[in-house]
């Protein structure tokens, strides 16, 4: 007889099915696990071995077969525990095989018989759904699992508990969707004193969803004024909850597996590999870009980073997705975050300040710069200089707007983009300005003649390239939104080529 189990294989935040059969036959006892495992998945057999004696079944002696199907396509983590011990209990009649059917099914055996929590249980849940299947997995993460609706889904203990479910001989509660319900603690404007300027292109990117680079002296607030972007952006909506979650439970980050509407906010230390910013390994894991997916990724001492490292930025900063390519795998990750970077103007940090500077100045500057591609700085809409603040700055009381005012000002402003671009039909791709792209812009982004002249004698004289060209339309329509979504004027085109020009240290 083989029994056949279903269950998944997580390619990205993919779910791919996967058919556990498990035959038992006559011969020598062995207990073989074939179908491309990892070394996990190979593992499993004493985790089985040692969970069904927990509840007082000892494996026939005979040889048992467990074929991963397809064949060919790698198997790894350790959530084929369960279904691997399903099937063979099948496969030993002590449970029907119509008990386990139309189920997806995935779990790691404790060696006391009890379900441990996996990661990727709302992707399988999801995958579950789309097939008409109901899902089994542990307790821990069945609210996680619950936010895929209009399934049956079965979340036990242990294994004793889920023996006795599928019998009837006891019935187990269908879990609930649970929302991370902890208030949002984040940071507030307010605490910055001075800094108006950077203080209102924040706003502009926030309002717009615009990359920015800010360059400053140490100690003047770069990464204050970073740390409190997303206390400004609006709140996720449902979709983009699900999907910055679909990868939270990839990567089995999600809090207690609970679902969070807060923004992501992703801070790695500059000595982050390539890996580690756009995803890979052995096993191909999503990396810092994809786990900011609809949040912000800030990059701290940005020339400190390796090249190839934020080289590798420059695809996902395009199209909102990275590809990691390698040998035995091929995943793509969504991406689609909002780039903060901060960086001094030099190495010793102190390039305005003759009593501080160093020796080389200004060959230092252009030697620390130089180290960030123009490519990538070409992505990057705002580039602002944040100056060291003075004595007078900081005896000054706190300011009176603060994160909750500018939060209003920027909900509205993506209110107007959210409405025009789904009057567009675009809505479903385009959610803010800096994601709009050839036709829809140039509908949205009409210039008048005095607006155009100021932008054409920017881009001769800024020797702006065509991406630069397109960020400033961006950016004058987001600053145009800003004052109530009219039309774009010669001040929104002026501001927005303000936010576009670098220090000339030559």
């Amino acid at each position: 007889m083989v029994a056949h189990i279903g269950t998944v294989a997580f390619v990205g935040i993919e779910a791919r099915p996967v058919d556990v059969q498990v035959h038992v036959a006559s011969g020598l006892p062995s207990f073989t696990i074939v179908g491309l495992p990892d070394k996990a998945v190979a593992e499993s057999r004493e985790r089985v071995r040692a969970a069904l004696g927990a509840i007082g079944l000892a494996l026939p002696p005979k040889r048992i077969t467990v074929n991963l199907a397809p064949a060919d396509l790698p198997k790894e983590g350790s959530h084929y525990d369960l279904p691997i011990a399903l099937g063979i209990l099948v496969a030993m009649e002590a449970l029907t095989s119509d008990t386990v059917e139309g189920y997806l099914v995935l779990g790691e055996l404790g060696l006391d018989g009890g379900i441990q929590s996996v990661p990727g249980v709302l992707p399988a849940a999801l995958s579950a759904s789309g097939l008409d299947l109901g899902l089994i997995c542990p307790a821990a993460t069945g609210g996680e699992a619950a936010w895929a609706q209009n399934i049956e889904i079965v979340a036990p203990e242990n294994i004793l508990g889920l023996i006795n479910h599928l019998k009837g001989h006891q019935q187990l509660s269908p879990p609930v969707a649970v929302m991370d319900d902890a208030p949002a603690t984040y940071l507030d404007l307010k605490d910055i004193k001075g800094q108006e300027s950077a203080k209102r292109a924040l706003e502009v990117a926030a309002a717009g969803g615009h990359n920015i680079c800010m360059t400053g002296p140490p100690g003047s607030g770069k990464s204050m004024l970073a740390a409190r972007l997303p206390g400004i952006l609006p709140p996720m909506t449902p979709s983009e909850v699900l999907e910055s979650s679909m990868i939270g439970s990839i990567a089995g980050n999600l809090t207690e597996h609970n679902i969070s509407r807060m923004r992501p906010y992703r801070n790695p230390h500059h000595s982050a590999s390539m890996a580690a910013l756009t995803g890979g390994g052995m096993k191909a894991r999503p990396g810092e870009v994809s786990l900011a997916h609809h949040g912000v990724l800030f990059l701290d001492e940005l020339p400190e980073f390796q090249r190839a490292a934020l080289d590798s930025l420059r695809q996902p900063l395009e199209t909102g997705e990275v590809v990691v390519a390698r040998a035995n795998k091929h995943v793509t990750y969504p991406a689609r975050f909002q780039l903060v970077a901060a960086m001094n103007p030099c190495r010793c940090g102190h390039l305005d300040d003759p009593a501080l500077a160093c020796s080389r100045v200004p060959k230092c500057a252009i030697d620390y710069q130089s180290k960030v591609s123009g490519p990538l700085m070409d992505r990057i809409d705002i580039h602002i200089e944040v100056p060291a603040v003075s004595a007078n700055d900081l005896s000054l009381p706190s300011a009176a707007e603060g994160s909750v005012d500018i939060a209003k000002r920027v909900a509205k402003a993506r209110k107007i983009q959210h409405k025009r671009y789904a009057e567009m039909g675009i809505g479903d791709t385009v959610s803010s300005n800096a994601q709009v792209d050839g036709e829809a812009l140039e509908k949205v982004a009409i210039l008048d003649d005095e607006s155009r002249e100021i932008l054409m004698k920017a881009v001769e004289m800024m020797k702006l390239t065509a991406r630069g060209y397109h960020r400033v339309l961006r950016l004058a329509r987001t600053l145009a939104d800003l004052d109530g979504g009219g039309n774009i004027s010669k001040i929104h085109i002026s501001e927005a080529v303000g936010f576009r020009q670098k220090r000339q240290l030559r």
